[in-house]
């Protein structure tokens, strides 16, 4: 791991983050309900849900721009937030990016990165260096208005990271660039907060996001934590319909007490997760192929250059999605049959 703050005695560990039954309410309904969330030194970790879940709001109360209604929060072995405590944001150790990055437009690259840092420190070596790690040295002296997209957000990264902080939070950083930048300094941003080893929080509402940057992924439904979990426990090992429907493509088959195996309108389906009683049989589309046959119709082909998504309405059952590779063998129209080469399917309990 690389050593971010230079000489071995400047260096300041990555903290852990942990939050205890947090709500939030503003004048309406909560927006958070009794969340617990821990997350380990050094770990990335996405919060992930549909627009109004909560995941904003979560992330400004653990930066101190919120305050609970009751709960706490605490970085490392220091609390700075509970019942009758507060920190304020700039105490807390805590770096936040912005969605739109929120740099000054009257003040050069520098002077921007070096406005995250105690006065007295501002001209010091601190801002050149938080610079020099996003690779940035070069624009130092050109005003914010004279940069790319990508850049604005990387600037404002180095202005985070400029004070040294022990948890880095991102809201939505991505959102405002164009699919091919947007790409690009993902993986930049993301290769650059592993080499760093900083604590970081990042919210998104895009799964495949989530799923590429996390080291866990924290699922949030209407203010309640629904499963936290690694990229692969959520995907193959959802808790519950609507994590599995949220964070992936899924068929789902109706089956009553599923426990060995289970009759679905494809045929018999191993089962490696049962349930007591009714429950939904969950096949990802990667577990079903296109056979010769004629028992349903493809209604539709998206196609993504790596692989291809087949839609089939079975005459005797529902709608399929079925992932196949690149070369495509159908066409809108054709007759197919669909079997599962799958190595065994979650039953969701109802």
């Amino acid at each position: 791991m690389m050593n971010i703050w230079g000489t071995p005695d400047d260096a300041v560990a990555p903290s852990g983050l942990s939050v205890r039954d947090l709500s939030v309410a503003y004048e309406g309904p909560p927006v958070l309900i009794d969340l617990s969330l821990d997350i380990a030194p050094g770990e990335l970790v996405a919060l992930l849900g549909p627009s109004g879940c909560g995941k904003t709001t979560l992330l400004r109360t653990i930066a101190g721009l919120e305050h609970p209604a009751s709960g706490s929060v605490a970085v490392g072995n220091r609390v700075v937030t509970s019942n009758g405590h507060f920190v304020p944001p700039e105490r807390r150790r805590i770096g936040m990016v912005f969605q739109d990055g929120a740099l000054f437009p009257h003040l050069d690259v520098r002077r921007n990165v070096a406005y995250g840092l105690p006065r007295s420190e501002r001209n010091s070596s601190r801002a050149n260096e938080a610079l020099d790690m996003v690779g940035l040295s070069e624009v130092a002296n050109r005003m914010p208005n004279t940069l790319s997209g990508g850049q604005q957000q990387r600037v404002a990264l180095a202005r985070a990271l400029a004070p040294r902080p022990g948890v880095l939070l991102l809201d939505e950083p991505f959102s405002n660039l164009d699919t091919t930048l947007r790409l690009r300094v993902r993986a930049e941003m993301h290769r650059l907060l592993v080499d760093l080893g900083v604590t970081t929080v990042f919210v998104t509402h895009d799964q495949e996001e989530a799923f590429v940057l996390g080291d866990r992924v924290a699922v949030l439904h209407e203010g309640h934590l629904a499963q936290v979990g690694t990229p692969d426990d959520l995907y193959r090992r959802p808790a519950d319909r609507w994590v599995a429907t949220f964070v992936g493509d899924a068929n789902l088959f109706r089956c009553n007490r599923p426990s060995g195996s289970c009759q679905t309108p494809i045929g018999e389906i191993p089962v490696l997760v049962g349930s007591d009683g009714p429950a939904d049989l969950l096949l990802r589309p990667e577990d079903l192929a296109l056979t010769e046959g004629s028992s349903g119709t493809v209604e539709l082909i998206e196609y993504y250059g790596h692989d291809a998504m087949v839609h089939v309405q079975l005459d005797n059952g529902p709608s399929l999605k079925v992932r196949t590779n690149a070369d495509l063998l159908h066409r809108r129209g054709d007759r197919v049959a669909v079997s599962y080469i799958g190595s065994g399917a979650v039953a969701l309990g109802l």
